[in-house]
């Protein structure tokens, strides 16, 4: 199969990049670099860099390579910034997004499996978070998402598009090769390592009166690789879905803080803030659907080995990539 994966520079579509040519696929990645990284670009694939709201770039991409099939992982995802400038989301996430389905259809590529976000479904009134919960996302970020979510279905009724969305929950670890090194990070794991390899003097905690049992709060962490590996079951599913993607486990701050103290043999200084506007004590996810459907087992749910790959990885680059 060729596939077509667009953000397969950055950090979740360079390891499916990976994956797809350890199996034998052609790969072409699509990325614009302003978050992915040309030193993640593995060699064995074709790279063409080109922005998605360029519809003369996308549509000659499509054209001149003539995928089976695309991944469609590049996308505006920090949940703050969106908050601030919330056009840079609708415009990239979703008006980008559209110049790429129009180029699939125009040039005959009917299957793409698309990236998405826990981010559609806002605040749940209950966990684990499963695909039958209404989506009622509370920022644009997540918006943007469920906007192309809801696009997909139009272009599957219309043009016969087979799509399958993929929800994940908070992505971690690494491959050997690819780790998570964004130009400005504001993830957990990340952050309480760069604090254990001395560059940043401590991790913030957001609010530790939460009703948890350590009154912090609680989100399930999936390995990067196992997110990846639902990415190629997906493209052999037999017609339009979506699913949520997590370990099924929840994990608080306090307690990856224990693994990533543990796994560093660092102390990890703490500081510790109020909550942050929106934050739901508890975000777990139901994978129970990709599990019966997609046949996806992850292979990653203690929180200990994800962040064992990551901190192997980011010891072996201390600065992320250099590029």
């Amino acid at each position: 199969m060729k596939v077509f994966v667009t953000g397969g520079a950055g950090y979740v579509g360079s390891v499916c990049v990976e994956q797809l040519l350890d199996r034998g696929d052609e790969v072409v990645i699509f990325d614009n670099l302003s978050e992915g990284h040309r030193q993640s670009i593995d060699p064995r694939a074709t790279f063409i860099q080109g922005d998605l709201n360029d519809s003369k770039s996308i549509s000659l991409a499509i054209e001149t390579s003539s995928p089976s099939a695309v991944m469609h992982l590049a996308a505006s995802a920090l949940v703050a910034e969106s908050m601030t400038d919330p056009g840079k989301y609708f415009h990239q996430n979703v008006s980008g997004g559209l110049n790429l389905l129009q180029a699939m259809v125009e040039n005959g590529v009917n299957r793409i499996v698309f990236s998405s976000t826990c981010a559609t479904f806002g605040i749940p009134n209950r966990t684990p978070i499963d695909e039958n919960m209404p989506q009622h996302p509370i920022n644009p970020y997540g918006e943007s998402k469920l906007m192309f979510e809801k696009i997909l279905r139009w272009y599957d009724q219309i043009h016969d598009l087979t799509f399958v969305t993929l929800r994940y929950f908070n992505v971690a670890g690494a491959s050997a090769k690819s780790g998570e090194a964004r130009r400005t990070e504001s993830h957990l794991i990340p952050r309480i390592l760069q604090v254990a390899l001395g560059q940043l003097p401590h991790v913030e905690i957001y609010g530790t009166d939460f009703e948890t049992p350590d009154g912090t709060c609680i989100r399930d962490y999936i390995h990067v690789l196992d997110v990846a590996s639902a990415h190629i079951l997906a493209l052999s599913a037999q017609k339009s879905d979506s699913f949520n993607l997590g370990s099924g486990a929840g994990t608080s701050v306090r307690e990856v803080l224990t693994a990533c103290r543990k796994v560093s043999g660092r102390p990890i200084p703490t500081v510790e803030k109020p909550r942050r506007a929106g934050d739901p004590p508890r975000l777990v996810a139901s994978s129970e659907k990709a599990k019966r459907e997609l046949n996806w087992n992850p292979q990653f749910v203690d929180i200990q080995p994800i962040v064992e790959s990551a901190w192997h990885w980011h010891v072996a680059h201390p600065k992320g990539y250099t590029d």
